[in-house]
């Protein structure tokens, strides 16, 4: 632990003034919330002509595109999600994990490729294969369908295990997108979908009509 310390201690004194921090290197390495993911992407997301996933590499910290100030209880318990239902320990746990952003890891298994990026970085080639290319002439020559793109918070569970609650945006590349909570709960060793609610959507106008629109 001492040797720990000194070494935190020694990174922090070299980083040079001003520089740009490097990203986190906590990441989401539990098994049971791939599989959360994975139900959500599936349930909520797929369809059959999905044939690539994007996903950010970072988790969300944030609920709402307009979120004032980091994630609080008071906050969220503001907005009366699921009626008021959610159990108060399972919301400050889910409030504790999604302070600071982590990385996710390559452990998804819902069955269509993916990639991550982080931000508007591409981490693998193939993902800018995805996007439609634009040859000499005006016209698109590849389109593939693609789902961009996806952001998880991380999983938290209340203190009896038996109920789970994450959160998934869809901010898509036109501005428009939505964002859910996704409320599990465990019968037996199953975890399943027990409700899920739309907080925030954003839906993109034309000029005339005043430009994109944010409802929640």
């Amino acid at each position: 632990m001492i040797c720990g310390l000194l070494y935190l201690a020694s990174v922090a004194t070299a980083w040079p003034a001003g520089a740009v921090e490097p990203p986190p290197v906590e990441t989401v390495q539990a098994e049971g919330d791939y599989r959360l993911y994975d139900q959500i992407i599936t349930n909520k997301f797929l369809t059959s002509e999905t044939t690539l996933v994007i996903i950010e590499r970072l988790t969300a910290t944030q609920l709402l595109p307009n979120q004032d100030g980091p994630l609080t209880i008071a906050l969220f318990q503001a907005q009366g999600y699921f009626d008021g239902l959610l159990p108060a320990d399972l919301i400050r746990e889910f409030v504790v994990l999604n302070q600071v952003p982590v990385r996710l890891e390559g452990r998804f298994q819902f069955g269509t490729r993916y990639r991550f990026v982080s931000g508007g970085t591409v981490e693998e080639p193939e993902v800018s294969l995805a996007y439609p290319v634009r040859a000499q002439r005006p016209r698109l020559v590849q389109i593939l369908p693609v789902l961009d793109r996806v952001q998880f918070s991380r999983v938290a569970y209340n203190l009896r295990q038996n109920q789970a609650l994450a959160y998934v945006g869809n901010p898509r590349p036109d501005g428009s997108g939505a964002g859910f909570l996704v409320w599990f709960r465990r019968q037996g060793t199953a975890w399943t979908i027990y409700d899920t609610e739309v907080i925030w959507t954003v839906r993109v106008e034309s000029e005339s009509d005043g430009g994109p629109l944010l409802a929640h």
